[in-house]
This record gives C-alpha cells, sequence and structure tokens, in this order.
C-alpha cells in the first residue's frame, strides 16, 4: 500500500511498488488525461509533474513518486501558469489530433515556471522529448511563446 499525492490529494494505493505511474494514473484512478504512448519514455505523451519537475510516467515507478508532488494534466487548469498555456493551445488551434498534446501541455508548463522568458532554443530543448506525429512544432513552439508573453505582462 502506497500513498500518493496526486493534484493536491493524497490516493492511497495497493500496486506493486515497481508499477509505472502511468499505469496508477489511468488504471488504478481513472486519471486517463496522461497517456500512453511509447512505453519506453521516448515520446512525452505520459509526461506529468514529480515536484514541477516533468518526468515519464510510464517509466517512474510509483515507488519513486511516493513523498513527492505530482500533477497531472488534470490540475493544469487549476496552476496559473498551466492554465495560461492550456489557453495559448486553445487560441492558436495547436492540436491536430491532439493525442500529444496533454504531455506537451505539461512540458511546456514546466519550462514557463523555470523560465519566462525562453528563446527558441530553450523552447527546443525544454520540448525535445515531447514527439508529436501531426508535426504541429511551430504551433507549439507560438504557443509557448503567446503563453510567455501573457505571463510577462503582455497579451
Amino acid at each position: 500500500m502506497a500513498t500518493i499525492q496526486i493534484n493536491g490529494k493524497a490516493h492511497s494505493v495497493d500496486v506493486p511498488e515497481e508499477m509505472p505511474l502511468l499505469w496508477v494514473l489511468r488504471d488504478e484512478l481513472g486519471m486517463t488525461g496522461t497517456k500512453f504512448g511509447c512505453g519506453m519514455a521516448l515520446c512525452g505523451a505520459c509526461t506529468v509533474h514529480l515536484d514541477g519537475e516533468p518526468v515519464r510516467s510510464c517509466t517512474t515507478p510509483v515507488s519513486a513518486a511516493v513523498g513527492k508532488k505530482i500533477s497531472t494534466i488534470e490540475s493544469m487548469e487549476a496552476d496559473r501558469v498551466g492554465k495560461v498555456v492550456q489557453q495559448a493551445w486553445m487560441d492558436l488551434g495547436v492540436a491536430q489530433c491532439g493525442y500529444c498534446q496533454a504531455g506537451q501541455i505539461m512540458s511546456a508548463t514546466a519550462l514557463l515556471k523555470s523560465n519566462t522568458k525562453p528563446n527558441d532554443k530553450q523552447i527546443d530543448e525544454a520540448m525535445s522529448g515531447n514527439i508529436c506525429r501531426c508535426g504541429t512544432y511551430p504551433r507549439i513552439r507560438e504557443a509557448i511563446k503567446t503563453a510567455a508573453a501573457k505571463l510577462n505582462g503582455g497579451r
């Protein structure tokens, strides 16, 4: 039995300690916003925040999350930066198929929490582990810049 903090709430789960956090979120707790992509931490669809840092939940054992704060896409509308990022995504119509977008938003939010004025290189580095099969990378970069401007007092 493990107790983990997800989106500000404690959840007790009776799962093997090596079970990937992704499966705890999706299968045990019904939080399906975090997506399964590759299962090898290569695509970023499963990105969540662990103590504010973006991690791939498909390869993070639940035991590594005990005692830490986990944030998922479900909590981003209540997060000041996450909400701005989500709005920029909607305003610019970033999503095409949308499958990877939860992971993209989680990585972008983590970036803007640590750097409110990222340049193109910093955006590319922060987003490099997130794959979009639809190729919406130019819109993703523009949405990050739009969110950054808004967070810095712009429109």
